[in-house]
C-alpha cells in the first residue's frame, strides 16, 4: 500500500473523528424534566437530591446548602466522649455533585415564594423549582429556658448541632478538674434524636470512669421517661455504678432558668445547681427557613401529608426530616433518610405520569452505652389517613437479658459503627 493511501485514509480518519467531535460539541443539552429544588444537606435533603438523579437523571436537580460539608449528630456523642473525631463524622459533597451531577449552591435559602414557586438565596440567586424538597433540620428555641441564649451557649454548650459546639463541649470537659460535676438539660418530646442525650450520658461517663473518676453525672430531666430506658439503664448500672443521677420531671428535673455566669441551673422548683460543666439542651422547631415560608404551625413543626410529605400549608412543597411532623416516626437521622427516598421516588413518579407507591418507611436507631457495649431500636412505619403509624409486631429493641449478654452487646456496638458507615456511604459515597 503507498504512502499516498495512508494518508488519505489517515486524513480521512481524522476528518470523520473531528466531524463527530463538532457534532457532539454543537449538541444542545436535553431540557430538562422538571427542576427540583432541595433545601438542606443533612440527612434528607442530601438523600433526597441523590436519589432523584438516580430515579431520573432527567430531572434537574439543585441543593440549597452553604456548607462545604456536613457534620452529623449521629457520632457526635462518640467525638465528645473521646472515641472519634470531628473528621470521623464529616462529609463532603463531590459524589453528589461530581457522580450524581447535582447542582450545589453554597449559599443559605432567605425566602421562598410558594406562589411564584421560587427560592431566594443570601447571595442574591433567584431559583425556579417545580417541586421543592425542603429539610432544614432544627433550630434552637432560644429563651425557652431563662437565661439561655446564644451568647449563654458559649459557655453552656448545646452541642445539639454539630460542629463547633460539638469540640467545645469536648474541651470543657477535658479542662474539668477531677471531681467536678457534669449536667445535662434534656427537654421535653418532641426535639432532635429522642436517645441521643442518653447515648451522650453514657458518652460522657466512659470518659470520666477513665480519665476524672471522682467527677459526677448529674441529669436533669424535663421527662418521667425515655427511649430505651431500661437498655440504657441497665448498662449504667453494670458499666457505671454510682457515677450517673438522672432527675425526671417527677423530681423536679425540669430545668427553667440558666445563670451561665455561675455555672448554675435553677429547675422548676427552684432549686439550684452549680456545676463544673453544662451541657444545655434547649426546646427546638422547625429551621427557619421552613418558619418564614409559613409551612410549620403554632408549636413551631410542620403537618405534612402522611402519604406524600407535601406540605399541608403550600403545593409542591415537600418537608421532610426533622423539621416535619411526621407521625410515630421519630426525629432522626435514618427516619429523614428513609423519608427522603420515598418522596424521591414519590415526585419521579408524578413527573413521569406513574401512581406513586404506598409509603412504607423504616428507623433503626444504634446506641453506645460503652465502647464495647451496643443497643439498639427497629420499627417500621406505614401511611394511614390518621397519619404515619409503627407496624405491630415489625420492630422491636435489643433483648435485656440475652444469653450471651457480653458476646451480644459487643455485636450491637460492632453493628453501631456499621450502622454508621453504610449509612453515611450511602447518602454522601
Amino acid at each position: 500500500m503507498s504512502r499516498t493511501n495512508l494518508s488519505r485514509r489517515g486524513f480521512t480518519g481524522s476528518l470523520l473523528a473531528a466531524t463527530a467531535l463538532s457534532a457532539c460539541a454543537v449538541q444542545p443539552e436535553a431540557p430538562a424534566k422538571a427542576r427540583v429544588v432541595v433545601i438542606g444537606g443533612g440527612f434528607g435533603g442530601t438523600t433526597a437530591a441523590k436519589f432523584l438523579r438516580l430515579e431520573d437523571p432527567g430531572i434537574a436537580v439543585t441543593l440549597v446548602e452553604p456548607k462545604s460539608a456536613f457534620s452529623t449528630c449521629p457520632g457526635s456523642n462518640y467525638v465528645i466522649g473521646g472515641l472519634s473525631k470531628m473528621s470521623d463524622i464529616t462529609h463532603g459533597y463531590a459524589a453528589l455533585t461530581g457522580v450524581h451531577g447535582v447542582r450545589h449552591v453554597r449559599e443559605m435559602a432567605v425566602a421562598v415564594d410558594p406562589v411564584a414557586k421560587t427560592v431566594r438565596t443570601s447571595g442574591g440567586q433567584t431559583l425556579a423549582y417545580d417541586r421543592l424538597v425542603m429539610s432544614p433540620g432544627i433550630d434552637l428555641r432560644w429563651g425557652a429556658i431563662a437565661g439561655y441564649d446564644e451568647a449563654a451557649s458559649a459557655r453552656m454548650p448545646h452541642a445539639w448541632q454539630a460542629g463547633p459546639q460539638t469540640e467545645l463541649l469536648r474541651r470543657q470537659l477535658e479542662a474539668m478538674p477531677d471531681g467536678g460535676v457534669v449536667a445535662l438539660a434534656i427537654p421535653g418530646m418532641p426535639y432532635r434524636c429522642p436517645p441521643g442525650p442518653y447515648e451522650r450520658i453514657s458518652m460522657i461517663a466512659n470518659y470520666l470512669k477513665t480519665a476524672k473518676p471522682r467527677s459526677k453525672i448529674l441529669a436533669l430531666d424535663a421527662k418521667d421517661a425515655f427511649s430505651k430506658q431500661p437498655l440504657f439503664q441497665d448498662g449504667w448500672a453494670a458499666l457505671y455504678p454510682g457515677l450517673i443521677e438522672w432527675v425526671p420531671l417527677g423530681k423536679d428535673g425540669k430545668v427553667v432558668e440558666v445563670v451561665s455566669g455561675e455555672m448554675t441551673l435553677v429547675s422548676d422548683f427552684g432549686q439550684r445547681h452549680k456545676v463544673a460543666v453544662a451541657n444545655v439542651i434547649p426546646p427546638q422547631f422547625a429551621g427557619k427557613i421552613a418558619r418564614d415560608a409559613g409551612l410549620a404551625d403554632q408549636a413551631g413543626w410542620c403537618p405534612v401529608d402522611p402519604f406524600t410529605f407535601e406540605s399541608r400549608q403550600a403545593k409542591n412543597i415537600h418537608v421532610i426530616g426533622d423539621a416535619s411532623i411526621a407521625g410515630a416516626m421519630p426525629k432522626s437521622g435514618f427516619a429523614a433518610s428513609s423519608q427522603a427516598k420515598f418522596v424521591a421516588r414519590a415526585i419521579a413518579a408524578a413527573i413521569n405520569g406513574r401512581p406513586a407507591e404506598a409509603p412504607v418507611f423504616a428507623n433503626t436507631c444504634y446506641s453506645l452505652v460503652g465502647p464495647d457495649y451496643g443497643i439498639s431500636v427497629a420499627d417500621i412505619y406505614r401511611s394511614t389517613p390518621q397519619g404515619i403509624v409503627a407496624v405491630q409486631g415489625a420492630g422491636g429493641v435489643s433483648p435485656r437479658t440475652p444469653a450471651d449478654a457480653a458476646a451480644f452487646r459487643h455485636l450491637e456496638a460492632m453493628y453501631t459503627h456499621g450502622w454508621y458507615a453504610s449509612a453515611t456511604k450511602e447518602i454522601w459515597g
